[in-house]
């Protein structure tokens, strides 16, 4: 029986990497069963409507970034009021996510996957200028390093962390430091770098109805 995350998947049709290293493992339900949970596999899925593109788009970018809907809704709303002449709404709304410090946890590779990032920021496994934050969407900027507490450096989940970092590679807009633990947001997030596998107009297009 699958895991109601590798439901979520299947049922939209696109891997969000919800189960950290299982998502790379011949076990990933979007491997060995690729369509929708309830539907045998020969069978066509029918044709989704404009809306139903639109929500489906909208689940997909809920779920990648593991947020509850009235989380994701703020956010998108955000975006849409600061948007200006220089950046659309999408990019801004890209970086108010990628900010986030479950995100930013996870995109140094201190975990496999955004729940469990979001998970051990709440353990208060990590520090954000030498201070300890435990809320997930804490917004991190620029400039900011975050590392592990000491103490949690002892636990299981991290004490053979340094090997996997130094076979990592995050992306540009992040510089970590395997032996210390610690990462520095060097720049902001870059959507076309990300390949971002969602199209985000279609979102925007759901909430301005």
């Amino acid at each position: 029986m699958d895991n109601p995350k590798c439901k979520i998947c299947r049922r939209l049709g696109l891997k969000l990497f919800l189960k950290g290293d299982r998502c790379f493992s011949p076990k990933c339900a979007m491997i060995k069963r690729p369509y929708p949970p309830g539907q045998k596999a020969k069978r066509k899925s029918k044709a989704l409507s404009e809306y139903g593109k639109e929500l489906a788009e909208k689940q997909k970018m809920k779920n990648w970034y593991n947020l509850r809907e009235r989380q994701f809704a703020k956010y998108v709303r955000e975006a849409l009021d600061k948007r200006s002449k220089n950046e659309d709404a999408g990019a801004l709304l890209f970086k108010k996510l990628e900010s986030r410090l479950d995100s930013v946890v996870f995109r140094m590779g201190f975990a496999s996957s955004r729940v469990q990032a979001s998970q051990e920021v709440g353990h208060g496994h990590f520090l954000v200028n030498g201070k300890k934050i435990d809320v997930p969407s804490y917004h991190a900027k620029k400039g900011d390093k975050i590392s592990i507490s000491p103490f949690s450096a002892k636990k299981a989940p991290f004490q053979n962390l340094t090997a996997v970092l130094k076979k990592y590679n995050p992306p540009s807009w992040i510089k970590i430091d395997p032996e210390k633990l610690e990462g520095e947001l060097i720049k902001d997030a870059n959507m076309e770098e990300a390949s971002f596998p969602i199209e985000v107009s279609s979102i925007f297009e759901f909430y301005s109805k």
